[in-house]
């Protein structure tokens, strides 16, 4: 009787957090019109930040709990995911446009913080001799970098504000302000609630069916925190919402490496995480670079790079769970 009930809030999980998603990205796209920012902004900020929720809760968890293991590799999972998986997915649904200055600007951001994070935990995995650390002095690098995304978010409102005012035209909101703010904030309920929901009940079932623990977290944790990005990303593509896309997803990823790391960090002190190999954060750092490489190069992440990306994707997990089950 508790399986079937566990399967019906799975199901309904997947309802809350599908809907969620459609409010969300319609409520931040009326929101931007209404604020006279760009809706790249507005996935930079509130979709990024508010979708990030789940991976900050397991974090913190996660660190109180001991798992220290899971604290990064929630955070390599996930960032690994939202670009190869997520935007995989979505440019094969319909090309992803990219403009000139997220290509010169939010996506080198990105790769350069990914690559800090690297530098700051590479003897996590190239010093046999070394006990493996990650710092309270490393975390306040990282929140160093989340200060300087933010005063870069605050001067490009700044002038998207600037631009708005000196436009003749301006595209017309959806919705009246307080209904677009009202459908962001019940988007973003549904999405993290949704996606909680539906982590929950797929442990509980995949525990009763006999899965191991080992597999459900590689799998339902690392996928399941990515649900509401994964939702709003495939949501937006749908519905040729580009900037609120890219915008979500490089907004996720340096939140997860300058937040999601790096504040359960700096309250909790210093972590030994151990079970990493080279390849996961090769992975973390090939992910932003081919995303980089893709976009420069026509400005657009067509169908044929969402296939190369969601191909690398597949043969690295086949990789991992290849490793938990041998």
């Amino acid at each position: 009787m508790e399986i079937i009930l566990q399967i019906a809030l799975l199901i309904i999980g997947f309802i809350i957090l599908i809907k969620g998603a459609d409010w969300l990205v319609d409520g931040a796209s009326s929101a931007a019109s209404n604020f006279r920012v760009s809706k790249l902004l507005i996935g930079l900020t509130i979709v990024a930040f508010g979708t990030g929720a789940p991976e900050l809760a397991v974090s913190f968890s996660s660190i109180i709990s001991g798992s220290t293991d899971i604290l990064v590799g929630n955070v390599i999972g996930s960032n690994i995911i939202n670009i190869l998986l997520l935007i995989g997915i979505a440019a094969i649904i319909r090309p992803i446009r990219i403009k000139r200055d997220t290509v010169a600007k939010e996506l080198p951001l990105l790769l350069l913080i990914s690559v800090a994070l690297v530098v700051l935990i590479l003897d996590l995995f190239l010093s046999e001799a070394t006990i493996n650390t990650f710092s309270r002095a490393d975390a306040i690098i990282c929140l160093l970098f989340f200060s300087i995304f933010l005063y870069y978010l605050i001067a490009m409102a700044r002038r998207n504000r600037q631009a708005s005012a000196g436009a003749k035209e301006v595209e017309a909101p959806k919705y009246k302000l307080g209904k677009s703010l009202l459908l962001v904030v019940v988007g973003l309920v549904g999405v993290v609630g949704g996606s909680q929901l539906v982590v929950n009940s797929a442990s509980f079932i995949a525990s009763a069916i006999g899965v191991s623990e080992r597999i459900i977290s590689l799998t339902i944790i690392a996928l399941g925190t990515s649900l509401p990005e994964l939702v709003t990303t495939i949501t937006a593509a749908r519905k040729d919402e580009c900037d609120l896309l890219v915008g979500n997803i490089v907004g996720s990823n340096i939140f997860n490496i300058c937040v999601v790391l790096a504040l359960p960090v700096l309250f909790a002190g210093t972590i030994t995480p151990d079970h990493f190999e080279v390849i996961d954060i090769v992975m973390l750092v090939l992910a932003p670079l081919l995303l980089c490489i893709f976009a420069g190069h026509h400005q657009k992440i067509n169908r044929l790079d969402g296939v190369v990306m969601l191909t690398i994707f597949l043969l690295y997990y086949s990789y991992i769970v290849y490793g938990a089950l041998a």
